[in-house]
């Protein structure tokens, strides 16, 4: 819609990025803010709550009666944000809210089922909600290959792709998408814990797809030049306004969660962003917490199957700590602290070439 202002009104101000990003996250913000008391209060009603996962720390028993699915609140204003104030012609941003809908369609088939039996055991199969992640990230992945994204692998500190990946660039983009929303999910287990490092990460990737997106700085910095990939950044400040807004009832005591249908498309759009910037490896460090998160779920699996012995009390490496008696708050905060270190790094890195 404001874009439209500036084509048909001339209302010149509209043109830019940076103010129509400004207005997507106090867009996104603000309606989630005025949303989610009105889904917590239904959801509350209609007994909407989390099941508690049988093995988890007594501690989370406290939990019991706590609204999920607040996701689809967050979502819901981030689509709101994107459709008044970005380029609804972009092929970006139309693959961005492909990714954000489908991935989040997937999460509320879930989390309904887990609600319909109390059982954090029920929902989807684990082969099932594999499947249904790599068909959507497939279907993304085969849109921006066709659409003619570059498909060369770049990176970090160096400034030339290493390769042209051709069409097997849709299957890497495939396990990205899929990998990076299942390592969010994982992450989402405490109060706050992911949205925090999840909302550092999209102002990351919104700077960086900013730059790639502009034909001056990224010559500047020797980063690759990507035509059109800029109205990204408008939708990565709608997700940093949106998840600012659900942290407002997130915080510990969480009042909701953000279920599936919030960790998954949030963590599946992450990677999209950082495919469009080019930016795939240097996920591993703008993500650092998720893939610490996964990475020690992998360990503890492996260790086990292996050698029968655990190598943290237990898994993700967020509950190894509450296991030794560290007040939640704290191992929030203190993951939230590596997240802000990491993602500094990953800014320093765009000098580095």
């Amino acid at each position: 819609m404001f874009y439209w202002l500036y084509r048909h009104l001339d209302i010149n101000i509209f043109q830019y990025i940076s103010v129509r990003a400004g207005l997507s996250f106090f867009i996104a913000f603000l309606l989630t803010i005025y949303l989610m008391p009105k889904f917590i209060k239904w959801a509350k009603a209609k007994k909407a709550s989390q099941p508690i996962y049988d093995l988890a720390p007594q501690s989370h028993k406290a939990k019991v009666g706590t609204p999920t699915m607040g996701g689809m609140v967050f979502v819901f204003s981030i689509i709101i944000a994107t459709l008044l104030t970005a380029k609804l012609n972009n092929f970006y941003v139309i693959g961005g809210l492909m990714t954000i809908v489908g991935f989040s369609l997937i999460g509320i088939k879930d989390d309904f089922g887990k609600i319909a039996k109390s059982s954090n055991q029920a929902g989807l199969s684990a082969k099932a909600k594999l499947f249904l992640q790599f068909l959507v990230a497939g279907i993304v992945g085969a849109y921006l290959y066709s659409s003619g994204h570059l498909t060369d692998f770049y990176i970090p500190f160096y400034k030339l792709p290493l390769f042209e990946m051709g069409v097997y660039s849709i299957i890497f983009w495939m396990f990205v998408m899929v990998g990076s929303s299942n390592a969010v999910n994982l992450t989402d287990g405490l109060d706050g814990l992911a949205t925090v490092p999840s909302v550092m990460a999209f102002f990351t990737l919104s700077v960086i797809v900013y730059i790639t997106g502009n034909a001056i700085m990224s010559s500047y910095l020797l980063m690759p030049n990507i035509q059109f990939s800029g109205e990204m950044t408008i939708m990565g400040t709608a997700v940093c306004g949106a998840l600012l807004g659900f942290l407002w009832f997130n915080s510990h005591p969480a009042q909701v969660f953000m279920g599936d249908s919030g960790s998954l498309p949030i963590g599946a759009f992450m990677a999209y962003i950082a495919i469009v910037c080019k930016s795939e490896v240097l996920l591993l460090l703008v993500g650092f917490i998720f893939v610490l998160e996964t990475v020690s779920v992998i360990l503890q699996v492996g260790s086990y199957k292996v050698r029968k012995k655990r190598i943290f009390l237990m898994a993700p490496i967020h509950h190894h700590f509450e296991q030794k008696g560290w007040q939640e708050n704290k191992i929030i905060v203190r993951f939230w602290i590596i997240a802000f270190m990491t993602n500094l790094l990953a800014l320093m890195s765009l000098k580095i070439r």
